[in-house]
């Protein structure tokens, strides 16, 4: 069940939308900054700061067709929580949707892209922008705790998966994602390499048609998007994420935004996340590649 629309240009009703934007206030396993739950309604204050006008894509978001469910009803249990997200992201996309998530903590990602590739079959890839691995089997006992997402995306749903941005983790997150030939950038690899080849690099790798695309803030170096659940120096800039979402969105079929945790600033992560979610949208209703 939703509840609590209203974010800005999302205008169409249910029957009509093709992309449907959707909050799920949970950080029931965060570990360090609690305070993702607050991020869905933080993101729809900071989107009525834009022009509904997008120049880069010549698009007005009042004639692409979008609605805003308001925000899943969530469970204390993260188990719970993940299986009502799965069947209403599952019940979305039979409908055609193209569901846009907004978290909350990265363990949501999880059911999101089971769902998605539930959906399409074999061809199928997931690009994760994160600064973590999350590749931990499990945290403090937790299972689908947001330090296993990967973990377990990989494990469970599709082994053709990218990491973007990645820069923190265990020495055994480190050693498991080279012994299991998981694709991954560090910042480093970005900047050395150029952001084109590493698109390139991307798309030739996945080899999909149709991909989840998952933008947990923690990618962003901690001077552009200080308010997050696990805040990490030394990231990825603006303007190259905004490239990475323009080139991937017009092949992905579902994206989210999560780990914004708006007390820890004066709203410019909100800002930047509302500001990319709608980058998304733009380019993927122009289709351009």
């Amino acid at each position: 069940m939703f509840y609590q629309p209203g974010i800005m240009d999302a205008m169409a009703d249910y029957e009509s939308a093709r992309y449907v934007i959707f909050g799920v206030p949970f950080d029931g396993t965060s570990s360090y900054r609690v305070g993702s739950r607050w991020a869905p309604d933080s993101v729809r204050t900071a989107s009525s700061n834009f022009e509904s006008y997008n120049s880069y894509f010549d698009i007005d978001f009042v004639d692409l067709n979008i609605y805003d469910a308001g925000n899943l009803e969530t469970f204390a249990s993260v188990d719970d929580t993940l299986r009502e997200l799965y069947n209403e992201t599952d019940s979305l996309l039979r409908n055609n949707k193209v569901p846009l998530m907004v978290g909350g903590e990265h363990s949501l990602t999880y059911p999101c892209v089971k769902a998605c590739k539930e959906n399409v079959g074999d061809d199928f890839g997931v690009v994760v922008l994160d600064a973590h691995f999350d590749l931990r089997d499990e945290f403090d006992g937790v299972k689908h705790s947001h330090a296993s997402v990967s973990r377990h995306i990989t494990d469970d749903i599709s082994s053709n998966y990218v990491l973007l941005g990645v820069r923190s983790g265990t020495r055994e997150e480190w050693e498991f994602a080279r012994d299991n030939n998981i694709k991954f950038y560090t910042p480093e690899d970005i900047r050395k390499q150029g952001i084109n080849t590493v698109i390139s690099e991307v798309v030739e790798y996945l080899n999909s048609d149709s991909i989840y695309l998952s933008l947990d803030m923690d990618a962003f170096d901690s001077t552009h998007a200080p308010a997050t659940g696990t805040p990490e120096p030394f990231g990825l800039d603006p303007f190259d994420v905004r490239h990475i979402i323009h080139a991937l969105a017009p092949i992905s079929i579902g994206f989210d935004l999560m780990e914004i945790v708006p007390g820890y600033d004066t709203g410019q992560t909100a800002i930047l996340g509302a500001k990319l979610m709608r980058e998304f949208i733009a380019s993927h209703a122009s289709g351009k590649k």
